[in-house]
């Protein structure tokens, strides 16, 4: 419960897919986090969205933090492996 409340009014970055070649990247602040789901206000649109935690870990959306500097992502971006 302590983790969730470090979280809440957090500016955050979202990117994802509206579906086919209709990528996103918007500015938004974390309003209210759950057990299962966060919901999230578009200051442009004036919109609360909720999202589920398994979207950031299937990659379905990414989710980068401001850190008080800059926006750091919330998962590290994938490293392909080297082939020797």
């Amino acid at each position: 419960r302590q983790r969730q409340m470090c979280i809440r009014d957090r500016k955050i970055i979202v990117k994802g897919s509206l579906g086919r070649n209709k990528p996103f990247e918007e500015e938004a602040v974390i309003k209210e986090t759950y057990p299962n789901i966060f919901v999230v206000k578009y200051e442009e649109h004036d919109t609360n969205v909720s999202y589920r935690y398994t979207d950031i870990l299937t990659r379905d959306l990414e989710v980068s933090v401001f850190d008080g500097e800059g926006y750091c992502p919330l998962i590290p971006p994938i490293q392909k492996e080297k082939n020797i």
